[in-house]
């Protein structure tokens, strides 16, 4: 056998190989992993050259697969305004100040994770946001990146202080005086806000418009994405990140991983989908068609297509069934008509993509399953994998469907309310009577439903232990609700397993197996050793990726 480049030994392995679920050693050469088992038998595959690490006893574990995130807006999010935690008036006039004596001029300074109720039960609004920052363009986004807000200045900057046409499911809300009053309601609707930044929205148009920047980004642009790319990337690695799924994406982004890749600087492996907007036609398709073709690397590939069905409960913008109980004539703005979407996701499983549809209404959900039915009895069965992303409240009567679909749910433990979250305003647009089905991870695992875990960075921290602590230790709404937590492998397997399969790849990673590729994560601790609630106190100490070193503490 060959011999080993590296060994790690004495450590507590997670394999999730339900035929050998635990191990003390594994050794990489080429790539791959040669062997787990005993330490002993391991290191018999030791040469002069083998690099050997003591775990003493540390948790080692397949890398993480982080299964939904936007990774050009996360690395971005790295160097802007954080407002996790800041809520009313001072604070946030605080927050920034603070950030304004750092970063002088007279940009626009553009936050992220600006609260819903950042002024409590007063609508966020520009004259509100013109008090706490009078002398600057001033934008912040809510934590689900689906409303922004923006005071006077920042409106007028973009030119849209009196509003203008939005596509379907965007708005600019627009106030009794004609003007905007600074909510800004999905994607299209803050576009022109975002161009303001440094980086012009580069960042952001995988979501907003789904085309590559317009005029062309020059040398200088193109190297400062590259290298805010490759700072997100290294990040993601630092927290035993081996593997995303993004979830938008424009011939641009992949030029910029490819140039990674051709540097020998992709850290993570990555899929990027070809973003379906509601603006688009089925011809359109064929650029997701070049995109196949011309990245199918290992490390960068393209095989999927993402739409959204809807927006987010808190906004109002999610699809929902029956209204909003604070709203009952109010059902939200579906992205797609029914037999439009059918048409669309019938076309899309002709030509052989994976579909990953963004639903979080009851009736996003049920509109995906339907237009995935419709393409099932068009084209035949076949082993599609489609996804649906986030499901944060599904009807009891689509829950079996998922199973019987073939379908995955792509989940996120810390977007219940109350996990990452805050309680309000979320339980109030759900409602009593559908919390019991909100978020509902172990009752679509009961009735057979394939499942993977992320974080949706950078709506929520992608660090995936904060995950695996919220997974393991979510409370009920109510106590007659059923208990949703999961097991820590249950957990661990929607970060590895789960994620592989959501890929098509669990024949050749999220398992520590012989002959899988030798992507794992060492921690600084024994994960199973310490309570749930402990789970953040533990670090990374070591990444590997096709057994190169990406992260060592």
């Amino acid at each position: 056998m060959a011999q080993a480049e590296i060994i790690i030994r004495n450590a507590r392995i997670i394999t999730m190989n339900d035929d050998a679920p635990a191990a003390e050693a594994i050794a990489l050469a080429a790539g791959a992993i040669l062997a787990v088992g005993r330490s002993d038998d391991v290191m018999n595959l030791a040469g002069p050259g083998t690099r050997v690490i003591d775990a003493a006893g540390r948790s080692v574990m397949p890398g993480f697969i982080e299964s939904h995130m936007h990774i050009f807006q996360g690395a971005a999010s790295l160097s802007r305004l954080d407002l996790t935690g800041v809520t009313g008036r001072d604070a946030l006039r605080n927050a920034i100040a603070d950030w304004a004596a750092s970063h002088p001029g007279g940009g626009i300074i553009f936050a992220n994770q600006g609260s819903y109720t950042m002024f409590g039960d007063v609508a966020t609004s520009r004259q509100l946001l013109d008090e706490v920052c009078p002398d600057r363009p001033f934008a912040m986004q809510s934590p689900d990146f689906h409303t922004c807000w923006a005071n006077t200045a920042a409106l007028e900057a973009a030119g849209i202080l009196k509003g203008r046409k939005c596509i379907t499911g965007s708005e600019i809300v627009m106030g009794a005086d004609g003007l905007a009053t600074g909510e800004l309601l999905e994607p299209d609707a803050f576009i022109d806000v975002v161009a303001l930044t440094a980086t012009q929205g580069r960042e952001s148009l995988g979501i907003t418009t789904a085309r590559d920047p317009h005029p062309p980004a020059t040398p200088d642009q193109r190297a400062a994405d590259i290298a805010n790319m490759k700072r997100g990337l290294d990040y993601c690695a630092s927290l035993g990140i081996t593997s995303i799924h993004n979830m938008d994406g424009t011939v641009y982004q992949c030029e910029l991983l490819h140039e990674l890749e051709r540097q020998g600087s992709l850290t993570c492996r990555i899929e990027v989908p070809f973003h379906y907007k509601n603006d688009k036609q089925l011809s359109d398709l064929e650029e997701a068609e070049h995109m196949r073709r011309t990245w199918s690397s290992d490390r960068l590939w393209c095989n999927r297509v993402k739409l959204f069905m809807d927006g987010v409960l808190d906004s109002g913008t999610a699809f929902v069934l029956g209204g909003y109980p604070d709203e009952p004539d109010h059902d939200g703005d579906p992205l797609f008509g029914q037999q439009e979407f059918a048409e669309i996701a019938t076309e899309i499983d002709r030509r052989g993509f994976q579909i990953a549809v963004h639903a979080i209404g009851d009736a996003a959900v049920r509109r995906t399953l339907d237009g995935y039915e419709a393409a099932r009895k068009a084209n035949g069965e076949r082993d599609s994998r489609h996804r649906i992303e986030h499901i944060e409240i599904i009807d009891t009567a689509d829950i079996p469907r998922l199973a019987q679909l073939g379908v995955i749910a792509s989940m996120q433990p810390l977007h219940p309310p109350g996990s990452g979250f805050p309680l309000e305003p979320t339980l109030t647009r759900i409602g009593k009577a559908k919390q019991v089905n909100a978020y509902a991870w172990n009752t679509l695992r009961a009735a057979g439903a394939k499942m993977c875990f992320a974080s949706d960075w950078p709506v929520s921290p992608v660090d995936p232990l904060l995950s695996l602590k919220a997974a393991t230790t979510r409370e009920k709404y109510d106590p007659s609700h059923p208990d949703q937590r999961q097991s820590l492998h249950q957990a661990i397997h929607g970060y590895t397993a789960g994620g592989a399969y959501a890929e098509f790849n669990e024949h050749r990673k999220g398992q520590l197996k012989a002959g899988y590729m030798a992507d794992l994560v060492m921690l600084d601790g024994d994960i199973e050793a310490v309570p749930p609630e402990d789970i953040t106190t533990l670090k990374v100490s070591l990444t590997l990726c096709g057994g190169e070193v990406t992260y060592e503490a």
